[in-house]
């Protein structure tokens, strides 16, 4: 069996409303970064996908590697601005984030 285009599109859509789901149901901010990463890495998985119908080029690749270094970016500020409120407020609640702002 042979997949095609369609197929990696509806993994790359189904991958990603797990994430928004994870992230718009959680209030755990450690749950809710993670959940942005899936959906980041769903972007990727589409970004390859149609790179493989004009073979010549690398544009989709390119931009793959473009969103991970932001994914680690991304990453590296969230993880300090939750050490930051853990430090704080002893919680990693989301809810709990705007008492930071005295």
């Amino acid at each position: 069996m042979i997949l095609s285009t369609e197929h990696y599109v509806a993994l790359s859509a189904v991958i990603f409303a797990l994430g928004a789901i994870g992230f718009l149901q959680r209030r755990n901010v450690l749950v809710q970064l993670m959940s942005i990463e899936v959906m980041l890495n769903a972007v990727n998985l589409a970004l390859v996908t149609f790179n493989r119908t004009r073979p010549d080029t690398h544009t989709g690749q390119v931009f793959a590697f473009f969103i991970i270094a932001a994914e680690a970016a991304e990453v590296a500020v969230g993880l300090a601005i939750v050490l930051s409120l853990f430090r704080l407020r002893r919680t990693v609640r989301s809810d709990e984030a705007d008492l930071l702002k005295h």
